[in-house]
């Protein structure tokens, strides 16, 4: 178990290498996600590698994911549950497809927080506005990165 373990570390360090390598060429705006995801995969997989090499064990004191499906709920209600969760993913890229990523993120926070999770109206408010801050700030002000326009803007000619 344990070299299995040192092997898929080793595997993920090789990955995340070449990722970092072929990346350093690229263009910022390019390189930004292979690297921000590439860097902290390499660094987990190093210290990983390193506790396992060192011998230190796990202290697990309960499953780390629960497969097990709980038998106490009623078909219908998974059933409901599984298809409210698969509706606010199709409702997600379905607006994202009409009105464009940028706007789609902090509508989908805002409606999610609202409609869903039951959260009141002042932090759904301030959680819409700093996603909105943050995605705005990041990615349109800092990266220059632009979003291909919903169809709806297209459409309307906006």
């Amino acid at each position: 178990m344990r070299s299995g373990r040192i092997l898929f570390c080793v595997f993920l360090i090789f990955v995340a290498a070449a990722a970092i390598y072929m990346a350093l060429e690229w263009p910022f705006k390019a390189a930004l996600f292979p690297l921000s995801v590439s860097i902290p995969l390499l660094i987990l997989a190093g210290i990983q590698l390193l506790q396992l090499i060192a011998g230190k064990q796990e202290i697990i004191e309960s499953a780390a994911v629960d497969l097990e499906f709980s038998s106490e709920v009623p078909p219908e209600i998974e059933r409901r549950r599984v298809i409210t969760a698969f509706s606010w993913i199709a409702g997600f890229i379905l607006t994202v497809y009409l009105i464009g990523f940028p706007l789609t993120v902090p509508l989908f926070v805002c409606f999610y927080l609202r409609f869903e999770s039951g959260v009141g109206a002042l932090p759904t408010i301030a959680a819409t506005a700093i996603t909105w801050a943050m995605f705005y700030g990041l990615f349109q002000k800092l990266v220059h990165l632009q979003f291909e326009e919903g169809m709806l803007q297209a459409w309307l000619g906006l």
